[in-house]
């Protein structure tokens, strides 16, 4: 194999391909890329879980594949002299990367090693802009599972109706859920969760642009085109929360607050908050008014928001972390905060009636005198 690319082009596809790979494996090819000369190069990350491959252009004067060690090779590309890099190999499956006046020997993994990736049917697809599901993953994955007490929820539904697609994420405390309407879908209504590590990899892969990404499902794995790069990940099987059930649809008070106000007050409120000192944010809803404060072994903290709308002295308690994360998720200047009782949900969801997120946060309990 021999073929020769732009150092960035190389650089930038290693990068990537390299967020699906194992970082220990008892088969030590999942820890390298796959880098196989044809027309292009294309370089395939796998760990058995997730896969991304990616192409670039390049002048191939001999075909072949190898496997090269991902953190090694990323590592020595980065280092390199800006330029043209030429990569060769030999049929003991040693390697020569050049670049100007550096040069490289080292041993590589035979391609015959690499497991084969799954293939995906793209029958069923939905495209979207790659701004559009960039701007979903990030307004949802926050409130993914990072536990496997319940293997589903470490994933985020993707629901397809009509032509509406739905993410939602839940982790038993909180819940996200953000939908955006489809121009060109050609799938039956269907529901299928994604695995949180996957998407954050496909968060960062996909760039503020109106270019399509193009989902397909398949029976156990899911792809994404994005480019000239696809991830195809598996489905997380079991059943998922129904959200639409767990969501209260009426509400005695109505709460609307300047988002940058109310996370500037429960930042400071939460100063005082640390793993060894943990307690909830208490607020307390008056007429106009959002009294909130915190009181943990390392002192007291208080401070008000403005805000319309009266709760008549409803008093509920918050995690600060799950509380923040939702307000910095929702990119909305005015919120509307939506809430029954004390040891009821609290609903945030944009002022103007927009339907386009809805987070939903569970209260922690208070005891007196806390």
């Amino acid at each position: 194999m021999k073929f020769s690319c732009e150092k960035g082009l190389l650089q930038s596809a290693c990068a990537i391909a390299s967020r699906a790979t194992a970082s220990k494996s008892p088969i030590p090819a999942l820890e390298g890329l796959l880098i196989e000369a044809r027309a292009d190069v294309k370089i395939t990350g796998y760990d058995l879980k997730e896969g991304i491959y990616t192409n670039i252009q390049a002048d191939v004067s001999q075909g072949g594949a190898i496997v090269v060690g991902a953190r090694f090779f990323g590592e020595m590309i980065r280092r390199l002299p800006d330029g043209i890099v030429t990569v060769s190999t030999d049929l003991n499956n040693s390697v020569k990367v050049r670049c100007g006046k550096s040069e490289f020997n080292f041993m590589g993994i035979s391609a015959e090693d690499y497991p084969e990736m799954p293939v995906v049917d793209g029958i069923n697809t939905v495209e979207l802009p790659q701004s559009v599901l960039r701007s979903m993953i990030n307004q949802t994955i926050f409130a993914v599972a990072d536990t496997d007490v319940r293997p589903i929820y470490t994933g985020t539904l993707f629901e397809v109706e009509g032509d509406r697609l739905t993410l939602v994420s839940v982790d038993g405390y909180r819940l996200a859920k953000r939908c955006e309407k489809l121009e060109k879908a050609r799938m039956e209504n269907c529901s299928f969760v994604v695995p949180g590590s996957a998407l954050s990899d496909i968060e960062r892969i996909c760039a503020d642009t109106e270019d399509p990404v193009q989902i397909s499902v398949g029976a156990k794995h899911i792809s994404f085109l994005i480019g000239e790069t696809v991830v195809i990940s598996r489905r997380l099987e079991g059943e998922f929360l129904n959200y639409r059930r767990s969501i209260p649809e009426m509400f005695r008070t109505l709460i609307r607050v300047e988002r940058s106000e109310i996370m500037s007050v429960i930042d400071r409120v939460a100063l005082i908050i640390s793993e060894k000192n943990s307690s909830p944010v208490r607020m307390s809803f008056g007429d106009g008014v959002i009294d909130c404060y915190c009181v943990t072994p390392f002192g007291k903290a208080e401070d008000v928001c403005t805000c319309e709308g009266s709760g008549n002295g409803l008093e509920i308690g918050f995690n600060d972390r799950y509380l923040m994360d939702a307000l910095k998720a929702a990119g909305v200047d005015t919120l509307e905060l939506c809430l029954n009782t004390a040891s009821s949900p609290c609903v945030i969801r944009a002022a103007d009636g927009s339907e386009a997120f809805t987070y939903m946060i569970l209260p922690v309990r208070l005891r007196a005198g806390e």
